[in-house]
C-alpha cells in the first residue's frame, strides 16, 4: 500500500493545532521536527538523551509530518486540511510560512518512519515516557512510567506544554484527589494523575480520534479503572466536584470555560492551565483572576506558559 507523507511548515505558536488538524483528518500520528531541538540542552542523568542529526531539522519554525494513505479521497482530504489552516489565524494563531508538500512512501517505510524520532525521555522527577516497543528498566524507586505508541496517539508526550502539565500534577496532585483532564488528547496527563494516586481521574475530549487514543493508553499502562474517558465539550458533562482541573488547551478555548471550572471546584481546587503561547499569558493570568482564582505559579518552557491558579474563598 501506498501512502504520502504531507510536511507542514508552521510555527512553533501553531504546531498543536496543526497536529490535531492533520489527526482529524485521518492521521494516526504525527512527527514533529522542530528547529531547536538540536541545540536543546537537556540534564542526562540516566543516558536517556540521545544525539540528534541537524540535517533531519528544519533550519527555522517547525515540520509537522504525517501519513495518509494514497486513494480516491486524498485530493479532496488535502483540501480540507490547507483550508483548516488558513482558519487558525481567525484563533489568534501565527501559522508562519504554511507551506506544505507531500511525497509518497511504501507501507514498510512509513510504518518504520517515525521511531527513529522516539525513545525514553524522563520529562520531570519520577515521570519517564517510554515508547512501547523499548526495553526501559527504572533507574529511581520512585520513578513512575508512562508508555505510549505515538502511532495511535497525539504525540510522544514530550513537548513543552505536556512536559508543564505533568510536573504540575506532580507537585500537586494528593492521593485520593478526583481530577478532570479536559482535552486529554493521547491521555497522558489522566495517566499521569492516575499514577500519583488519584483515586478518580475524569478524561474529556471533543475529538472522537482522541478519545479512542486515549482509552488505548489508559489500557495500556493499566489505569482504566481509575480513569474514565468520555466524549464531551470542555466541562459541559461534569456533575462532580474536582480537586484538580487540569486543560492542556489553547489560551483562548482556557478562558472561554474558567468560569465554569471556578464553578466546578471547591475552595482552594486547582486549575492547572497549560497550551498558552508566551504572549498571552498576562491575558490568561487577568481572567483567572477576574473569575476568582489566584494564581500559585506560572512557568515558562521555551514559547509556552503553564498557570496554576487556586480558587480562592467567598
Amino acid at each position: 500500500m501506498k501512502w504520502s507523507e504531507i510536511a507542514i511548515h508552521t510555527t512553533h505558536e501553531a504546531t498543536e493545532a496543526v497536529a490535531n488538524i492533520l489527526h482529524e483528518s485521518g492521521a494516526s500520528g504525527v512527527i514533529i521536527e522542530d528547529s531547536v531541538e538540536p541545540d536543546r540542552i537537556h540534564e542526562d542523568r540516566f543516558g536517556e538523551i540521545y544525539e540528534l542529526d541537524r540535517n533531519d531539522f528544519p533550519s527555522q519554525g517547525v515540520l509537522v509530518k504525517a501519513y495518509l494513505p494514497v486513494n480516491s479521497f486524498l485530493i479532496e482530504t488535502m483540501k480540507d486540511i490547507e483550508q483548516s489552516i488558513g482558519n487558525l489565524a481567525s484563533f489568534g494563531l501565527d501559522v508562519g510560512e504554511n507551506s506544505i508538500q507531500t511525497s509518497e512512501v511504501d507501507d514498510e517505510d512509513w510504518a518504520t518512519a517515525w521511531k527513529k524520532y522516539y525513545h525514553p525521555v524522563k520529562i520531570s522527577g519520577r515521570f519517564t515516557i517510554v515508547p512501547t516497543w523499548e526495553e526501559y528498566e527504572p533507574v529511581e524507586s520512585d520513578e513512575l512510567i508512562i508508555e505510549l505508541d505515538p502511532g495511535m496517539a497525539f504525540g510522544t508526550g514530550t513537548h513543552p506544554t505536556t512536559v508543564m502539565c505533568v510536573q504540575a500534577l506532580e507537585k500537586y496532585v494528593q492521593p485520593g484527589n478526583t481530577v478532570v483532564d479536559v482535552g486529554t488528547g493521547s491521555g497522558v496527563l489522566s495517566i499521569g494523575a492516575a499514577l500519583l494516586g488519584a483515586s478518580k481521574v475524569h478524561a474529556l475530549d471533543l475529538d472522537y480520534v482522541a478519545v479512542r487514543a486515549a482509552k488505548e493508553n489508559i489500557e495500556l499502562n493499566k489505569v482504566e479503572s481509575i480513569v474514565e474517558v468520555t466524549h464531551g465539550n470542555l466541562l459541559e458533562s461534569i456533575q462532580i466536584q474536582p480537586d484538580v482541573i487540569v486543560a492542556n488547551i489553547l489560551a483562548d478555548v482556557i478562558i472561554s470555560f474558567s468560569q465554569d471550572a471556578h464553578t466546578l471546584l471547591p475552595e482552594g481546587g486547582l486549575f492547572i492551565a497549560s497550551g498558552i503561547i508566551g504572549q498571552k499569558r498576562d491575558l490568561v493570568k487577568e481572567d483567572l483572576v477576574s473569575k476568582g482564582f489566584e494564581i500559585i505559579e506560572s512557568v515558562l518552557m521555551e514559547d509556552w506558559v503553564a498557570i496554576v491558579a487556586r480558587k480562592k474563598g467567598v
